[in-house]
């Protein structure tokens, strides 16, 4: 059993009280903690408090869980609440959850009530942390990252919406892991982008499902797609709502490629860490039709290239189907080298298998090209514009 009250990193968890009734019910009101808290009851009113702080808060700790309103120390004002919920004693394991109040987000009161919890739950023996949130939740996952989680996946279809089930992003801290935060394999972007004033390349987000849709579409893009077939508009959409979880999760960073003039997009290029143990990553591009010939993709894949150099992948590679010459040239250009050919490596149409020719370029070439470019008085940004 976790104390009655915890004190750590500028948070108090205590019990929560009948003076806590108005803060509680304004809080759960919250359009955000309804999205992501479906089992809370809606309309949630002073009532459902009540409840909650009378009879639902010590069914969890009758249960072997616990359940605290997050206070400022100063005030003793509810901020938030935090518990353990799912023990199994057995395995030494719980749950831990949190939400936070609208007025008091954006001061690090989540991240600082896991810690805190966390640190009480493994002072009491607990050996293993669970924190599971819904993929589109990429705020909840920052916290576990900065509270010393680390991500073990996905559980499929083990979350009960309002209205249908979805996957949860599992978050793991174990007693013995550092506090925190967690390294990450895929840091975010310096200020949110990369450019070289001709190309701007930023985080996909749900605002790009259009125009990657329209992208992924076109014959000559699904071509080389795997397998070779287009992608449903919910499927594109899917996948930017979840880029920044997948990019938090260290799986993979998924750019929109933007004319750095006009900020429309021009297309997309996608590194997918297939190898953290070996830092090798795969790289994949294309244009809209209309942003092509004017050597866009080339200073994309240079951009990417030396971002993932620069925080600690050692090896980039790409393939691409013998006949997509206009691809090679662009790899070519960016300076990875031809390695040979895969036989039958990837699914063609109609049950036909596709050779690729791989491409690879690594840490220490782009290392030796700007060591060059230094000497020479060019530097790495000519490299970049060429």
């Amino acid at each position: 059993m976790t104390p009655e009250i915890i004190e750590g990193y500028g948070v108090r968890l205590r019990p929560s009280r009948l003076s806590d009734l108005a803060d509680t019910a304004a809080a759960c009101a919250d359009p955000d903690i309804q999205r992501f808290l479906p089992f809370l009851p809606n309309p949630y009113t002073e009532e459902s408090a009540r409840w909650w702080i009378t009879e639902g808060e010590p069914a969890v700790w009758a249960r072997g869980g616990a359940a605290y309103t997050v206070a400022d120390p100063a005030t003793d004002r509810l901020l938030g609440a935090a518990g353990l919920s799912h023990p199994l004693p057995e395995r030494r394991q719980a749950e831990i959850g949190y939400w936070v109040a609208p007025w008091a987000r954006g001061r690090g009161v989540a991240t600082a009530a896991t810690r805190a919890l966390a640190e009480a739950a493994f002072a009491a023996g607990t050996a293993r942390l669970e924190l599971l949130t819904q993929e589109e939740n990429a705020a909840s996952q920052r916290v576990a990252l900065a509270a010393g989680f680390r991500s073990e996946g996905v559980r499929r279809s083990a979350g009960q919406g309002r209205d249908a089930r979805h996957d949860l992003a599992v978050w793991v801290r174990l007693a013995d892991d550092p506090p925190g935060p967690t390294a990450r394999l895929l840091p975010d972007l310096p200020d949110g982008r990369l450019t070289d004033g001709v190309v701007t390349l930023r985080r996909v987000g749900p605002a790009d499902a259009d125009a990657l849709y329209r992208l992924h579409t076109l014959p000559e893009v699904v071509a080389n797609r795997v397998p070779p077939v287009p992608p449903t508009r919910e499927s594109i959409a899917r996948r930017c709502r979840l880029a920044e979880s997948h990019w938090l999760a260290g799986r993979s960073a998924d750019f929109a490629v933007l004319d750095a003039a006009t900020g429309e997009v021009a297309g997309g290029c996608a590194l997918v860490y297939d190898e953290p143990a070996t830092g090798q990553a795969m790289l994949g591009y294309s244009l809209l039709p209309e942003a092509r010939g004017r050597g866009l993709a080339t200073r994309a894949v240079r951009l990417v290239a030396g971002w993932a150099f620069d925080v600690g992948l050692a090896r980039l590679w790409a393939g691409t189907r013998p006949e997509n010459l206009g691809s090679q040239r662009v790899l070519a250009k960016a300076g990875f080298g031809r390695e040979g050919l895969l036989r039958g490596r990837l699914p063609g149409p109609d049950g036909t298998r596709t050779d690729s020719v791989i491409f690879g370029l690594l840490a220490t070439d782009v290392a030796r090209r700007r060591g060059v470019g230094a000497a020479a008085g060019g530097g790495t940004a000519g490299a970049a514009a060429g």
